[in-house]
């Protein structure tokens, strides 16, 4: 094989590292960024929250004798480069003063963070264990009950099959159980509450709430027979099958579903587990009011924490540069000084452009959507996509779609996610571009008012927004409807 050689010539675009850290910061919800922020001091100790910090000069100096001592280990001092530190650069007057974008009262909330109290709760695992503690069982058995107890998930189902469980306690526990064996401490399992624990599917968990209903002394033998004999019809909603199946007349029938809409299809649900299931709260990283009709923008203060160069840094650069006759070990350490002073400016500058990219994105957006933010009439939202923003900002339509797709604002009418504004248009019968937002806003009204012992197909709905001048076809209604997670037209009936 032949070796050559030759000039090539490429254009290559690169991100600055600081480009890369604010790209970076841009994705970080409000709720996050504390977390983000108290990373980056506990690598960079040049970096301070407040005065208040536990990074007082002693604490720092002491940190940063031993870390100059392992890099002096490792690289040779540069003569070259200490000569060429200008220490009024990273020493200047106001340092230590709070980031002035902290100072501008007019973009910030200055609303009152509250502790908001956590209620203790036993968690699902923990109640169905104690129940466990109630029946009397031989050691070999309780380990097999544990066992399936640990397999149940979250809505309360035990979705693995009962050789799966064999093989599990055999290899697992060392313990030879039988599938008949396991079967029976799943029957005591199911008696447990609440109602429905431990089924296999949606027909079982239902069957095992009305088998509890009768031992209770309630009248539901129709409905058990009902789910046992006809649950894929009932799930479809072929009411007609099912009447014709049992024999039974309308009044009979409605009695029937009354009794089966007030089961509970995930009785894990009634616990949370502090183990198993995270409340996500959404921390708005905007604020929008309306005073007396002119709106106004605030950001979250979460998003505009107090950072400054620490002092300890700016004082031992300080002694250093006052010093006498420096030696290789104080040269070095004069570098790592300012590699860290460098580093916590930037971040400090990243986190100043963090808020002007969030706040003129959201002031775009609030300008567009000028007439829902003042009425919350979704039918007012007009068409609005990336590009949209990004000309009106003069920022990279990635850049508007990162703060878009992890933001949220906090408005009288409620919490929204920042995308929920964006839509395409549609054109009506006059010309007018009008937001898809718009169309689904009045395509799920029409669904609400219908009448749901004859629910509109998605022809009818077609002919209803054709009638009010909106151009769409039927496949594009479909969409619509699925996109709002509405069913089609018969699992929308009611008896």
């Amino acid at each position: 094989m032949a070796l050559s050689q030759g000039l090539h010539q490429k254009l290559l675009q690169k991100l600055s590292p600081q480009q890369i850290q604010l790209m970076k910061l841009l994705q970080v919800p409000t709720s996050n960024l504390e977390e983000r922020i108290k990373e980056e001091m506990e690598e960079n100790p040049a970096l301070e929250l407040d005065e208040e910090g536990h990074n007082d000069a002693d604490e720092i100096k002491d940190e940063f004798t031993e870390t100059a001592e392992e890099d002096f280990e490792e690289k040779d001092g540069s003569e070259e480069d200490y000569e060429n530190v200008d220490i009024s650069e990273y020493v200047q007057e106001g340092d230590d003063d709070v980031a002035d974008y902290r100072l501008r009262e007019d973009n910030y909330s200055d609303e009152e963070t509250q502790t908001i109290p956590v209620k203790t709760e036993t968690s699902f695992y923990e109640n169905m264990l104690t129940q466990l503690g109630m029946l009397k069982l031989e050691p070999r058995e309780q380990r097999i009950a544990e066992h399936i107890i640990g397999s149940i998930d979250e809505d309360g189902y035990l979705r693995r099959e009962t050789s799966a469980i064999v093989d599990d306690l055999a290899f697992r526990q060392n313990i030879m159980a039988t599938a008949q064996e396991v079967e029976q401490i799943i029957d005591k399992i199911q008696q447990f509450d609440p109602p429905g624990v431990g089924a296999r599917d949606l027909q079982e968990c239902l069957l095992l709430q009305l088998y509890r209903q009768k031992r209770e002394g309630r009248e539901v033998d129709t409905a058990i027979t009902a789910i046992r004999k006809y649950f894929d019809e009932f799930t479809k909603k072929h009411y007609e099958r099912i009447q014709r199946g049992l024999g039974i007349d309308d009044e009979a029938l409605r009695a029937v579903m009354k009794q089966v809409v007030k089961l509970n299809p995930k009785p894990g649900d009634n616990f949370l587990s502090s183990m198993n299931k995270v409340e996500n709260y959404v921390v708005p990283d905007f604020f929008i009011f309306n005073n007396a009709g002119k709106l106004e923008l605030t950001l979250n203060a979460r998003n505009a924490p107090d950072l400054r160069i620490s002092g300890g840094y700016r004082d031992m650069l300080k002694e250093y540069d006052s010093g006498a006759k420096k030696d290789k070990r104080q040269k070095e350490a004069v570098m790592f000084i300012k590699q860290k002073i460098d580093a916590a400016k930037w971040f400090i500058d990243a986190i100043k452009q963090r808020q002007h990219t969030l706040l003129s994105t959201m002031d775009a957006i609030m300008q567009h959507q000028y007439e829902f933010f003042l009425t919350g009439d979704e039918t007012v939202m007009k068409p609005m996509i990336l590009k949209d923003i990004a000309e009106k900002t003069g920022l990279d339509i990635s850049t508007v779609s990162r703060v878009a797709n992890s933001k949220f604002v906090q408005t009288e009418f409620g919490t929204y996610r920042l995308k929920f504004f964006f839509s395409e248009s549609l054109s009506t019968d006059s010309g007018e571009e009008v937001s898809t937002r718009e169309v689904k806003k009045i395509l799920s009204d029409f669904i609400e008012s219908e009448n749901k012992r004859k629910p509109y197909s998605d022809e009818k709905l077609t002919d209803l927004l054709q009638e009010k001048g909106y151009n769409i076809a039927r496949r594009t209604v479909a969409k619509y409807r699925e996109q709002l997670n509405i069913p089609v037209a018969r699992l929308r009936k009611e008896f």
